[in-house]
């Protein structure tokens, strides 16, 4: 049956006819009524049904493109009508599945929306799994020569061997590598260093990652990148591990610090990956195939002692204290000042003059060199009131002041060690703390 019916705005019914027809279908339009049942002014509101067979009976006035068959479209940019890989009805297929949880589609060239495609992403974009291929870590910003101690190079290259060749090995392997160790002393750079020179694509994660509004995401979250490593392995061909910086700072006790649920979780899941490394679940139902690869996992920190004793025990960790020698301390901040030209007697000079400093002490000093340069870079570009100006926004042809770094010396080098050492007895012997709080006990 096909009917037209106008309506006015009182919803007053101004015509009214009826014809039979095969199949109808309603839409919503109003300059295709016929002339010849127009008895009023078209309304904003009409419903009229069309046939769809392509007779002359439908009265489609050719408004709707036609296809092959005979059958009209709804529009030529529409991909209501798209076929999939086996010339099929896309939706059609789609509506009769058990789960219409397909979302993996929505940007593939010739299955649907081919118009929103374009060029720019790539004909098959799926950003979220663009990301899961890049969140291992590269380390392309690591430029130059650097220094590896041999006994931290030593430490790092068994517990990995170990772990890859646990299978072939008759003995109990520790999954955990702990670094620990003093503020400073190179234990994240010297491992990322090892990680280089081995062709290894870590998977890298921080403290701030152990804590989350959301109970048990931190603990999933672990479980989830302990799998990403081992896709890496089984699907890149390369060397992968789990490295997690910091960790007694998000899972440690610091006097009346509170234990959170997510601490406990994050707790007991690097409990069981230690005690089953090739079972790992993040939620999905267990299968029997499910044999995730063994990825040794590597922790650093400043104090283990403040963690929970049977994450830390043998069997589960293997810890290894880094403390680098005078020899280590020598040997790694002569390869950073290399390039300034800084002998290697100079060098020596330098740490003796002062002793009982972290390494990052030394790559603080050729940093505090920098400051009078970057102040008379400053009054070249017109002083700190026209900062923002030229900075952000300064014209497309207009150019900044060239940056000439200073040429290092040993005496500028000692004269930023002793600023920074009166900077740090300040901070221990002033406790202005003690001005504010009268009352509190020494």
């Amino acid at each position: 049956m096909a009917f037209h019916c106008n309506f006015k705005t009182t919803d007053h019914l101004s015509s009214f006819t009826l014809s039979k027809s095969p199949k109808f279908s309603c839409r919503t339009t109003s300059y295709l009524f016929p002339k010849a049942l127009s008895v009023h002014k078209p309304s904003p509101f009409v419903v009229r049904s069309v046939a769809t067979s392509g007779d002359s009976n439908g009265d489609g006035g050719g408004a709707s493109p036609e296809v092959a068959g005979g059958k009209k479209r709804l529009s030529e940019q529409s991909s209501w009508e798209a076929k999939d890989a086996e010339g099929n009805d896309y939706l059609y297929r789609l509506g009769k599945e058990s789960e219409n949880m397909n979302i993996a589609v929505g940007a593939r060239a010739g299955v649907i929306d081919d118009l929103f495609i374009g060029d720019f992403l790539g004909k098959d974009s799926d950003i979220v799994f663009d990301y899961r291929q890049k969140v291992t870590r590269s380390f392309e910003y690591l430029k130059g020569d650097y220094y590896i101690a041999p006994l931290f190079m030593d430490k790092i290259v068994v517990h990995i061997v170990k772990n890859y060749l646990a299978h072939l090995l008759d003995i109990k392997v520790p999954l955990i590598l702990g670094i620990w160790g003093g503020k400073g002393q190179g234990k994240t750079f010297q491992t990322e260093l090892i990680f280089q020179a081995m062709g290894i694509l870590p998977i890298i994660m921080s403290a701030g990652e152990l804590e989350s509004e959301k109970a048990g995401e931190p603990g999933r979250l672990i479980r989830d990148r302990y799998r990403t490593a081992s896709q890496v392995i089984q699907n890149q061909g390369k060397m992968s591990c789990l490295m997690v910086n910091d960790i007694d700072a998000g899972l440690g006790r610091f006097g009346n610090t509170q234990m959170t649920v997510n601490n406990q979780i994050v707790v007991g899941t690097l409990m069981n990956l230690s005690d089953n490394p090739t079972r790992v679940s993040i939620g999905q139902d267990w299968r029997d195939s499910d044999i995730t690869h063994r990825v040794p996992i590597i922790v650093t920190g400043n104090d283990f002692s403040t963690l929970y004793a049977p994450l830390v025990r043998d069997g589960r960790m293997d810890k290894f204290y880094w403390q680098p020698n005078l020899d280590d301390i020598i040997n790694i901040v002569n390869r950073m000042y290399e390039k300034d030209g800084i002998s290697k007697n100079d060098v020596v000079s330098l740490v003796k003059t002062f002793p009982n400093q972290a390494l990052d002490f030394y790559g603080a000093l050729r940093s505090r060199t920098y400051d009078n340069s970057i102040l008379k870079w400053v009054n070249d570009v017109g002083g700190p009131e026209t900062l923002g100006s030229k900075l952000l926004k300064r014209k497309k042809d207009e150019n900044l002041p060239v940056f000439v770094p200073p040429e290092q010396t040993l005496e500028a080098l000692l004269e930023s060690g002793y600023s920074l050492i009166k900077e740090q007895q300040l901070i221990m012997e002033s406790k202005l703390s003690k001005e504010y709080m009268k009352n509190m006990d020494d």
